[in-house]
C-alpha cells in the first residue's frame, strides 16, 4: 500500500495568498466558499466544459449544441427595437451565415465588428428571424497576423464564486495546478488497487478534470461517470466513511452498562393486546443482543409509518428498567413526545414502571418535582422534547437514550443527550429511530457508524392506502367526498402547502382554505392548526381531533409527524406537487391507521414539472416507504433527502450517492484495510477531504 503523504501538508495546505493576485480581499471572498488553501483550489471542480479545440463550419450548426465558430463580418445592424441591440452577421467558407446578438454593449465593441474582420466566437445557437443565431457570445476579432492556434484541452466552467470573475478563478486554479506535487507526494491510496479496477491516480484524475484533453469523453465528463470523475469520487466516498467509523471506534472505546434484565419486557410482550410482527421481533433480537454488551450501542432502526417501531423501543427501554437503570426517549415536537408518552405509559405504567414527561411547557414547581424524580431515579423512562437536554436535566442512572425522527435533531443536541449519561468512561446505548426510510446506499454512506435495523413489515389488519392524484380543478367533487365520509362517522385532513420559505404566508393560505371549507361544508366541524399557533393552542386543536370533536382538520405540514387518529380515513394534500416523496409518505401515513378503508389524495396546479410527475406517479404506484425512499434519493439527491445541516452530505464535492452507489462496497472493504493496515493514510485521507470538521451523526 501507499505511504502517507509528507509533502500534501507542504503542498496542498498552503495558503492562498501565496498565488499572484490574492490579496486580503480575493482571499474572502474565496474563504467564504470554504476555499481557503491551495488544495482547496484542486478541488474546485468544474461544472461543464467549452470545446475550442476545434472550429465547426457555419452550415454545420445544430441549434442547442455549442459550438466554436471563425468567420468574416458581412453586416452590421445597430438598433433600437425596444432596447438596444447589435446584430453582427459573420460567413464562412462553407457558405453559411449566422448572427452573433447582442443586447448589452459598448460603443467601442461596435467598432470592433468592421465589415472584413475576422471573428472568433463561442456559444449556443437558436433559431432566429434570419436563420440561427448565438445571443451574447464569448468572441475575439482576430487581427490580420493573428492565426491564434486552437486550445489542446477543454476549456473549463466553473462554479461562480461571488466577486471573483470567471477569468480570474481559471487563472488562480491554473496556478495552484502548477503546483500540484507528483504521483510520489500526492497519491495515497493503493497503486495496485486502482490499477485493477483502470482507475486514473489522484494527480492524473485532477489534471483530467481541470484539462481534459480534446478528444475526452464529453457525454462522459458530464454525466459523472469518466473514469477521472469515479477515482475522485472513491476517494471522497472513502474519507466519509473513514471519518464515521473513526467515529465508532472512538465512541466504542468508551464502556456502556450491560442491559440483560428482560422479565419486564416480556411481561409487556405478553399484556400487548396484539403479537409482534417478525421483523419487529427481529430487530428486538438485535438491539438486546446490543444492549448485553458492555460497548455502547449504535444502532439506527428505520421503519415506515406505522410499523410498530414505538414498541420495539419500549422494550428496549424495559431492558435498562430492568437492570435498576434509567432510559430517555427524545422527540422533535412536543406532539409526538406526547404521542410516545400515552403509549409508553399505557405500556408500561402496569407493569410498575414510572413514566415521565419534561418539555418546555412543564414549568415552575411541576418542572422542579419533575428534575428531582429524574436526578434520583424515580423516574425510570423520562420522554420529552429538546428539554431533556438542558444543563438543569440529571438523570441518576441514564443507560439508553432513544432519538425518535433522530433527523431532525441538531448534531450537538444529539451529544447533549448521549453526555446526561456519561460518566467515568461509561456512556449510554444509543437507539436512534426513523420513520423515513432510508435507502441502503445513503444508509452505508451516511451511518457508517450506526448498525442499521429494519422493520420492513407493516403490522398485519394495516389496509393500504389507496392513493389518487387529482388536478385543483376538481376540487368541487373533493368537498363532496368529504361531506360524505364525515357523514359515515369519518374524519379527514386537508394538507395546505406552499413553496415560499414564510411560516406567515402558509398560515395565511391555510386560513383562506379554512374559511372556503367552513363556508362550503357547514354542516361539518371544521378544525385549524399551523406551525405559528401556541403551543398549547396547537395541542388542544389536535386533542379535539384526535378525540372527535372536529370533523375536518385544516393544517399545514406541520402534522407530518406525531398525529395517530385512527378514525381519520381520508387525506388531501393541496399543491401536492411541491412536497418531496419523503414528505407525501409521511402525510399520507397519518390515515390508514384503523380499520376503515383510507384513501389519500393528492391535488395538483397544472403544469407539473417532469420531476413533480414522477413524484405524484411514484405515490400513486407504492405504499412501500423503501421503495419511495430509493425514488426520493433518485430525484433528490442525499442532502436533501437526510437533512444536509446534520449530516453533511450536502458538502460532498464530487461523488453523487445516487450515481456512485456502486463504489461503496468497495469503500467499505478498503476502509476497514487502511484502519487495519495503514491508520496514517486513513487520517492522511480524512484531513485531505474533511478537514477538521468534526462529524458526529453517531451521536
Amino acid at each position: 500500500m501507499a505511504k502517507p503523504a509528507p509533502a500534501l501538508a507542504a503542498s496542498g495546505g498552503v495558503a492562498l495568498t501565496t498565488l499572484a493576485g490574492v490579496g486580503p480581499a480575493v482571499a474572502e471572498k474565496l474563504a467564504a466558499r470554504g476555499i481557503a488553501t491551495l488544495q482547496d483550489l484542486w478541488l474546485h471542480l468544474p461544472r461543464q466544459y467549452e470545446d475550442r479545440t476545434r472550429i465547426a463550419p457555419i452550415r454545420s450548426l445544430q441549434p442547442g449544441v455549442a459550438v466554436q465558430v471563425e468567420g468574416t463580418v458581412e453586416a452590421v445592424e445597430r438598433g433600437f427595437r425596444y432596447r438596444p441591440m447589435l446584430r453582427v452577421a459573420i460567413g464562412d467558407d462553407s457558405q453559411g451565415t449566422l448572427v452573433l446578438r447582442f443586447f448589452h454593449f459598448r460603443s467601442q465593441q461596435v467598432n470592433q465588428f468592421r465589415v472584413g474582420a475576422r471573428v472568433r466566437a463561442y456559444g449556443t445557437p437558436r433559431p432566429g428571424q434570419h436563420g440561427l443565431e448565438i445571443v451574447h457570445p464569448s468572441y475575439r476579432v482576430l487581427g490580420d497576423a493573428d492565426d491564434a492556434g486552437l486550445g489542446d484541452a477543454l476549456d473549463p466552467v466553473y462554479p461562480a464564486i461571488e466577486g471573483i470573475g470567471p477569468i480570474t478563478l481559471r487563472r488562480l486554479i491554473a496556478q495552484a495546478l502548477r503546483q500540484l506535487p507528483g504521483d510520489d507526494a500526492l497519491e495515497l491510496l493503493p497503486e495496485a488497487w486502482l490499477r485493477d479496477r483502470g482507475l486514473p491516480s489522484l494527480r492524473e484524475a485532477l489534471l483530467t478534470m481541470h484539462a481534459p484533453p480534446r478528444d475526452a469523453d464529453v457525454g462522459a465528463l458530464l454525466a459523472g461517470t469518466h473514469p477521472a470523475q469515479r477515482r475522485l469520487a472513491l476517494e471522497e466516498l472513502l474519507a466519509h466513511h473513514l471519518s464515521l467509523r473513526r467515529q465508532r471506534i472512538a465512541m466504542q472505546s468508551h464502556g456502556a452498562p450491560a442491559l440483560g434484565g428482560e422479565s419486564l419486557a416480556g411481561k409487556l410482550r405478553k399484556a400487548l393486546p396484539f403479537a409482534l410482527t417478525k421483523a419487529q421481533q427481529r430487530v428486538y433480537a438485535e438491539i438486546r443482543a446490543d444492549l448485553a454488551r458492555s460497548s455502547p450501542m449504535l444502532r439506527l432502526v428505520q421503519g415506515d409509518v406505522g410499523s410498530g417501531k414505538t414498541v420495539v423501543a419500549a422494550m428496549a427501554a424495559l431492558l435498562a428498567v430492568g437492570s435498576g437503570r434509567q432510559a430517555a426517549l427524545m422527540a422533535p415536537t412536543e406532539l409526538l413526545a406526547e404521542q410516545h408518552l400515552a403509549n409508553l405509559r399505557g405500556w408500561l405504567e402496569p407493569l410498575g414502571v414510572r413514566v415521565g414527561w419534561l418539555a418546555g411547557k412543564v414549568t415552575g414547581k411541576a418542572r422542579g418535582a419533575a428534575l428531582a424524580e429524574v436526578a434520583d431515579g424515580a423516574m425510570q423512562v423520562v420522554v420529552g422534547t429538546h428539554a431533556l437536554m438542558q444543563e438543569g436535566v440529571v438523570f441518576r442512572d441514564l443507560a439508553l437514550a432513544i432519538v425518535d425522527e433522530q433527523h431532525r435533531f441538531g448534531v450537538h443536541q444529539r451529544l447533549a443527550l448521549r453526555d446526561k449519561g456519561a460518566a467515568e468512561g461509561i456512556v449510554p446505548h444509543q437507539l436512534v429511530m426513523t420513520a423515513t426510510p432510508i435507502p441502503r446506499t445513503l444508509a452505508m454512506a451516511a451511518y457508517a457508524d450506526l448498525d442499521v435495523s429494519a422493520i420492513d413489515e407493516l403490522p398485519p389488519g394495516r389496509t393500504p392506502v389507496q392513493t389518487v392524484v387529482l388536478s385543483a380543478e376538481r376540487r368541487p367533487e373533493l368537498i363532496e367526498r368529504i361531506r360524505a365520509a364525515c357523514a359515515e362517522g369519518r374524519q379527514a385532513y386537508w394538507v395546505c402547502t406552499i413553496i415560499d420559505e414564510s411560516d406567515e404566508v402558509v398560515a395565511q393560505a391555510a386560513q383562506t382554505t379554512h374559511e372556503q371549507l367552513s363556508a362550503a361544508l357547514p354542516e361539518l366541524r371544521v378544525g385549524f392548526v399551523h406551525g405559528r399557533m401556541k403551543a398549547n393552542e396547537k395541542q388542544a386543536t389536535m386533542r379535539a381531533f384526535k378525540q372527535g370533536e372536529i370533523d375536518l382538520l385544516v393544517a399545514t405540514t406541520v402534522i407530518e409527524v406525531g398525529v395517530d387518529v385512527p378514525n381519520a380515513s381520508l387525506m388531501i394534500v393541496e399543491n401536492a406537487e411541491r412536497l418531496g416523496l419523503a414528505q407525501l409518505h409521511q402525510l399520507r401515513g397519518r390515515v390508514g391507521r384503523g380499520s376503515a378503508a383510507s384513501s389519500c389524495v393528492l391535488l395538483y396546479q397544472s403544469p407539473l414539472s417532469q420531476t413533480a410527475r414522477q413524484r405524484l406517479e411514484t405515490m400513486r404506484a407504492t405504499n412501500d416507504g423503501f421503495v419511495i425512499a430509493e425514488k426520493d434519493l433518485e430525484l433528490r439527491g442525499p442532502g436533501e433527502l437526510l437533512g444536509t445541516r446534520q449530516t453533511g452530505l450536502a458538502d460532498f464535492r464530487i461523488a453523487d450517492l445516487a450515481r456512485d452507489a456502486d463504489l461503496l462496497p468497495e469503500v467499505h472493504r478498503i476502509g476497514d484495510a487502511l484502519l487495519r493496515d495503514l491508520p496514517g493514510v486513513a487520517d492522511e485521507l480524512v484531513a485531505r477531504w474533511i478537514g477538521g470538521a468534526a462529524r458526529y451523526a453517531a451521536a
